[in-house]
């Protein structure tokens, strides 16, 4: 399976950060974002992953290169305009394949296996969802006993940032347009063919200093725990 990070984004809520720096290379415990990504695809097998750029691309590229310290093979999509997330991923799909691929936000942490993920999900996506943060306190999707997800109001959860999409889900999309992957993900829970699961384990939105402080604490207070033990 390939696997598609976004690092497309200003980060204005980042600022004065991503003045001068991309938000994926954000670091935390002197190691930028994106790279935990990158080390827990290559736990998961992924060999071939796509990045897409515009907002001090170069700066990623330059930092990651082709890819070859992590095992694998890194190809950029590069975006003249912004496009959000739909249209960023819809004009990386070339570089995807035909087959169901690994999707995850630049700028979240998670301790989340990614070689959990199916491969092959059913219907036309698989989403993470975690329990809701307080910054998305009314959620996302519901979830039922079968796996499906819906904007039913119960028991909403927040989706991840982590996915795994099948390209059919961008079959009505127009080349070159500016769109957001939420109204996609909507029609496929309104066909019945959006899936997912409930992490209980470690997630962060690192969109605000405040949440990147919080994590790089957390981070560093587990690593004086292991070394206790």
């Amino acid at each position: 399976m390939r696997a598609m990070i976004l690092a497309a984004g200003r980060g204005n809520r980042l600022r004065p950060l991503t003045d001068h720096c991309p938000k994926p290379l954000i670091q935390v415990q002197s190691k930028p974002l994106i790279v935990y990504h990158l080390e827990n695809l290559s736990k998961a097998g992924v060999t071939q992953v796509v990045i897409n750029l515009r907002y001090l691309g170069e700066q990623i590229l330059a930092y990651l290169g082709d890819g070859k310290k992590w095992g694998m093979q890194i190809t950029y999509s590069s975006e003249a305009k912004e496009l959000e997330v739909g249209g960023g991923i819809f004009n990386a799909l070339p570089l995807l394949g035909k087959d169901p691929f690994l999707l995850v936000n630049g700028d979240i942490w998670t301790d989340y296996p990614f070689v959990k993920l199916p491969s092959h999900p059913k219907g036309l996506a698989h989403l993470v969802l975690v329990d809701n943060p307080l910054h998305n306190p009314e959620g996302d999707f519901s979830l039922n006993k079968e796996g499906q997800l819906s904007r039913e109001p119960y028991q909403k959860l927040t989706y991840s940032g982590l996915s795994v999409l099948h390209p059919a889900l961008f079959s009505d999309c127009v080349e070159g347009t500016s769109f957001r992957l939420a109204p996609l993900l909507d029609k496929a829970a309104a066909k019945q063919a959006l899936y997912g699961e409930h992490y209980h384990g470690e997630w962060t939105d690192v969109g605000t200093i405040e949440r990147l402080q919080e994590l790089e604490k957390k981070l560093a207070s587990k690593l004086i725990e292991s070394k206790m033990f």
